[in-house]
């Protein structure tokens, strides 16, 4: 087994990441482009970034122009760091505000469910395995 690092774990992430898994949300609002590829993907990257070491999920109110426009997903590492790897997609503005510790779900996500299966195995496809969700 080859031993991982945050820059292997982040390129696998990159090169899994595609309209078929960006949110529905996102897509209705900006549509997904090769250009940002981390658009839409915030909550589902977050759950995998939490099925390889754990810690808190995170999620706070994303805002432009004074309005709410959805939410932002990102993890607190068991260390107490705060880790993103979709901040990037936010190029016009938006602050994340309102930040809070979220409890994940057990078993299947009530949303998402399908996209986070597909991120994931595509995820495996670059790192060989991934530990099984928390």
């Amino acid at each position: 087994m080859i031993p991982w690092n945050l820059l292997v774990i982040d390129k696998a992430l990159r090169a899994s990441w595609a309209a078929d898994t960006c949110s529905p949300d996102d897509l209705a609002r900006a549509g997904w482009q090769p250009g940002n590829p981390a658009w839409g993907h915030c909550d589902i990257t977050a759950l995998i970034v939490n099925d390889i070491f754990g810690g808190d999920l995170m999620v706070g109110e994303v805002h432009c122009g004074g309005e709410q426009h959805g939410f932002h997903w990102w993890n607190r590492l068991p260390s107490g760091v705060d880790l993103d790897l979709t901040h990037e997609q936010f190029r016009d503005g938006q602050t994340v505000t309102a930040a809070r510790v979220v409890k994940r779900p057990p078993g299947p996500l009530p949303r998402r469910w399908e996209e986070y299966l597909l991120l994931r195995e595509r995820v495996i496809e670059h790192l060989g395995h991934l530990p099984e969700p928390a």
